[in-house]
């Protein structure tokens, strides 16, 4: 199967699943290494995904709507032409997309498909070790850890020395997921009590959590998925909720506590460190009840 010579990848997001896939790209590309991969993804990814070392190309999922004629033809002749496709989405729109590529060879669990991941149990698994899987039953047998040296370089200017990343955000659409904010802005004070340098970060959405956190810098917004992972991986630690820039951090080995509600499952969806390794994770029912000093000792 590695002398396929044209390869579609599909991986649409979110943020932190896209992350938990660097591992599966690695071996897709360790496994065809002289083949023409490309990655079918979603526009707030494609600028990441074209620096990867993984892909010699990057299409957009416009995600056309099913009346949406002209985008449904645009997206067809996007998935024609390929000799096998893995879909790590494995979303029921996804597999959709096994039809309208033409039935080719095809790892996902699309009906039909010649590569299914026949694991009736795969829903119970960590995307990590679900994805893995996947690639095996496909006949992937090599899987590198994945080098990130090119997401981490260079450095953000101005970063703070011992900076403690502050992650207060999380899905607008699923508050359960948030730790109060003012529980972050008790730990941020507590942290530059012990001689760190607070400093939140997440989207431009997120900047009035910022204001809230009045001893910390405030990054929302100004910095790029690649230049978040620059901090991170120079941070002394992170801190936050179920939410990407947690992933981010994870993968690039900073020293990550990631606080969980019963609104996720940290067994199905927690970040991963380096290797494979897990983050500090706590859990409660409901993050309101998680103290901060439960938090900060937990990072001290």
């Amino acid at each position: 199967m590695n002398a396929c010579r044209r390869i579609l990848v599909i991986r649409l997001g979110a943020l932190g699943d896209f992350i938990l896939s660097f591992a599966p790209f690695a071996a897709i590309r360790a496994h065809h290494p002289e083949a023409r991969i490309t990655l079918l993804t979603t526009s707030p990814f494609a600028e990441l995904a074209r620096r990867a070392p993984w892909f010699d190309a990057v299409e957009i999922d416009s995600r056309p709507a099913p009346w949406d004629l002209p985008a449904l033809l645009r997206l067809r002749r996007q998935l024609r032409g390929f000799d096998l496709v893995y879909d790590l989405q494995t979303s029921d729109r996804s597999s959709r997309y096994f039809r309208l590529a033409g039935a080719p060879r095809w790892s996902g669990i699309a009906a039909g498909c010649a590569l299914p991941h026949a694991n009736p149990a795969r829903d119970d698994m960590h995307s990590l070790e679900r994805q893995r899987e996947q690639l095996e039953m496909a006949g992937v047998t090599t899987f590198p850890a994945p080098c990130l040296g090119w997401l981490t370089e260079p450095p953000f200017p101005g970063l703070p020395e011992r900076a403690a990343l502050v992650v207060p955000g999380a899905s607008p659409n699923r508050p359960a997921k948030r730790w109060p904010i003012a529980h972050y802005a008790k730990l941020a004070m507590h942290l530059a009590e012990r001689g760190f340098s607070p400093v939140v970060i997440g989207s431009a959405a997120e900047a009035p959590l910022a204001r809230a956190i009045p001893a910390a810098m405030d990054l929302t917004g100004r910095t790029t998925i690649a230049q978040l992972a620059a901090i991170a991986a120079r941070a002394a630690l992170a801190v936050g909720n179920d939410t990407g820039p947690m992933h981010l951090a994870a993968a690039v080995g900073c020293p990550s506590v990631v606080l969980f509600s019963a609104a996720s499952d940290p067994a199905l969806t927690a970040p991963r460190m380096p290797g494979g390794g897990w983050p500090t994770v706590l859990r409660v029912p409901d993050l309101a009840d998680l103290t901060v000093e439960r938090v900060a000792g937990a990072i001290l």
